[in-house]
């Protein structure tokens, strides 16, 4: 018999709203007995049905709906889910290089599907999901026809599902680098050892819009990991410093301007803390500092620091700019709300001495699109400042 759950009593408001996640101290009792990571039938207190998910005992989402109704997780219905989040994308423009799969967002939860070019890569965050790999494998070959689909599920939050990292190809062959196209500029991305599955393409929008902040001027990009911002803001800018704490990533920097032609791109490894104070001690500024550094906080419990971080970097990149430069500074931490990121940016602002206006702000691509009902898919903050 399949397990069905019972949630406690008001439990259910949250998850009728749409959020997909059932929380195991949310669970009033379980009834039947199926192996782990099988379909779980999801059950208000007085026995109303609210959908069903894969279940996983090991970990404290201990279901995550995916089907509201009476079908099942069958080829056919993988099939026309993944289907419909690509026709969506096609809808927006999309078509070289765009995430297709965005896990709640695009009701299969834990799935993330990037498309780069002929390839796919793809993550598998659950245990239901890890299960049905080779399945979803299967769906995205018969509607995209790739030359190949390489897993990237080498991240750390598999191991709160007790999964292992894991990462290989599961369908065709994937070369070590792919020529993928991002608003008219070539991009070499690495999909087996490159960051998340290969690039950041939630930035894709926010890079191309940075151009008309670097027209005409010195841009010093930090964080810039492959030189997507970098790239973008040296075809109008007249000179570009990228920064990163990697090497590899400045010499996929410095392959892709090659590729482009791009010969006003200079790389400095660092970190990025350090090399903001240097370039102020040696009187440095820029028309337009870029700020776009990995995510500081990954649990609520991390937010105090990620705080402080953020702030430190963001005073020190004011400080950096031109009277009438720019500042881009972004987040893409979830803990990191808008809310907050505000306020760091106002108290930034104050101590730095410098007259700050907000000009843009910014989210994650039309690709990445998030539910009003789950917070945890709205995560990118893009501020664009004016200093003076």
């Amino acid at each position: 018999m399949a397990y069905e759950i019972y949630l406690k009593k008001n439990e259910e408001k949250r998850i009728v709203a749409g959020h997909s996640w059932v929380y195991a101290n949310e669970v009033a009792r379980i009834e039947g007995k199926d192996k782990n990571g099988s379909l779980a039938s999801v059950y208000a207190n007085d026995g109303r049905f609210i959908g069903k998910g894969y279940i996983n005992h090991a970990s404290k989402i201990l279901v995550r709906i995916f089907i509201r109704g009476d079908e099942n997780d069958d080829r056919a219905f993988y099939l026309k889910r993944i289907a419909g989040a690509w026709e969506y994308r096609k809808k927006l423009g999309y078509s070289n290089c765009c995430r297709v799969v965005f896990a709640e967002a695009d009701g299969l939860p834990a799935l993330i599907v990037d498309k780069y070019g002929e390839y796919l890569a793809v993550q598998c965050l659950s245990l239901g999901i890890d299960m049905r790999k080779q399945l979803i494998a299967d769906c995205l070959a018969e509607i995209f026809a790739p030359k190949g689909i390489f897993e990237r599920s080498d991240v750390a939050l598999r191991k709160k599902e007790g999964l292992a990292e894991v990462k290989g190809v599961l369908y065709g062959e994937v070369p070590d680098l792919v020529e993928i196209e991002e608003n008219g500029l070539k991009m070499l991305v690495d999909i087996k050892n490159g960051q998340k599955t290969g690039y950041f393409l939630d930035q894709k929008e926010n890079r191309y819009a940075a151009r008309r902040y670097a027209a005409g001027g010195e841009v010093l990009d930090c964080f810039c990991n492959s030189g997507g911002f970098s790239l973008n803001c040296a075809t109008v800018a007249k000179s570009v410093t990228a920064c990163d704490i990697s090497q590899p990533a400045l010499n996929s920097v410095l392959a892709n301007a090659k590729l482009n032609g791009l010969e006003n791109i200079n790389t400095v490894c660092g970190d990025a803390f350090e090399l903001l104070r240097t370039f102020r001690r040696e009187g440095k500024k820029f028309d337009l500092v870029i700020l776009d550094p990995p995510a500081f906080c990954k649990t609520a419990d991390e937010v105090k620091d990620a705080y402080r971080g953020y702030k430190d970097i963001n005073l020190q990149g004011i400080k950096l700019v031109k009277s009438g430069g720019f500042l881009i500074t972004c987040s893409c931490s979830h803990y990191m709300t808008s809310t907050l990121f505000e306020r760091m940016l106002t108290e930034a602002a104050k101590e730095s001495g410098r007259t700050v206006r907000g000009v843009e702000v910014k989210t994650q691509a039309p690709d990445h699109p998030s539910l009003l009902c789950a917070d945890e898919t709205h995560y990118l903050k893009y501020y664009v400042l004016h200093i003076s």
